[in-house]
């Protein structure tokens, strides 16, 4: 800068047989959100969302400490899966609500499902309109099971993760199948914010009991408010399991801490640990032991 811009910086750089990590610092407006993912496709990294105004730049310095560390941590490569010849309509469904420190998280634990993990897998993660597409694919190129951002009418499939889109509610819903089976499908709602947020993790967890009933797992990550509290009890009170992430993992603990108010977390279990954790809690309702 300013002979070129960031985009044509990544652009140059993918003719280079060697090149740098790359971080892209996003402002909060729908361009800067287009930006994003374009610099996503091109190449970047991660990305890092930052106040609008100058003075507010400051109180994202620890945050961007811990993101350029976080960084060098990422594979270099994209994982490579194998090809899967029909995914199937998922009987079982992993529920994962962040907000506030989760996008990292969420690299840990996404990378450390097993891609044969025999249940349909839904992110809620609180973020501003127009950058869940971005997270989405930065996801995918480290999970071994295909990451995608949801769209209304989606199915609910194993060996699929869908990402909650920003702006709207997630909203699992039920439909019958060819063959008269009861399959779960995303809607898109939208009704007013919930606790202040557009997904809210809440939505997502009791629309999913309706469907899934005691056929689910749900994960709480780091976050600030009470959104998944609510909706972890309906879970419990309908026989599914919570798994709520360790504090000192946790950037934030606001909404860990909810689900443990409502006396519905069942384990409080670490980081590292929870991709284990996830896999056993679904195959148990298989009957299968890990």
């Amino acid at each position: 800068m300013p002979v070129m811009n960031g985009i044509e910086v990544l652009k140059e750089l993918q003719k280079q047989s060697k090149r740098p990590k790359i971080l892209m610092l996003s402002t909060l407006t729908t361009k800067d959100a287009d930006l994003t993912h374009q610099a996503i496709r091109l190449g970047a990294d991660d990305f890092m969302l930052k106040p609008k105004d100058i003075p507010h730049v400051r109180e994202i310095g620890q945050e961007l400490i811990n993101s350029v560390k976080h960084l060098m941590t990422l594979p270099v490569k994209a994982v490579t899966r194998k090809e899967t010849l029909s995914a199937k309509s998922a009987d079982r469904v992993v529920l994962i609500g962040s907000s506030a420190g989760g996008p990292l998280m969420l690299d840990t634990l996404l990378a450390e499902l097993p891609a044969d993990l025999p249940a349909g897998v839904i992110v809620t993660q609180h973020m501003p309109p127009g950058f869940t597409a971005p997270l989405a694919e930065r996801f995918n190129r480290i999970s071994p099971i295909p990451v995608k951002e949801t769209e209304t009418g989606d199915s609910i499939l194993i060996g699929r993760i869908l990402l909650s889109k920003a702006g709207v509610h997630t909203v699992v819903s039920g439909a019958l199948s060819e063959h008269n089976k009861k399959i779960g499908k995303i809607i898109h709602t939208n009704s007013p914010s919930l606790h202040g947020v557009k997904p809210a993790v809440d939505k997502t967890f009791e629309s999913a009991v309706t469907v899934y009933g005691k056929n689910i797992v749900s994960v709480t990550l780091s976050g600030m408010g009470n959104d998944a509290g609510a909706g972890a009890l309906v879970i419990k009170q309908a026989g599914g399991t919570n798994l709520v992430c360790d504090e000192k993992d946790c950037l934030v603990y606001g909404m860990p801490r909810s689900v443990i108010k409502y006396d519905a977390a069942h384990k409080i279990v670490p980081l590292k640990k929870l991709a284990k954790e996830i896999e056993k809690a679904v195959r148990e309702m298989e009957g299968i032991d890990v």
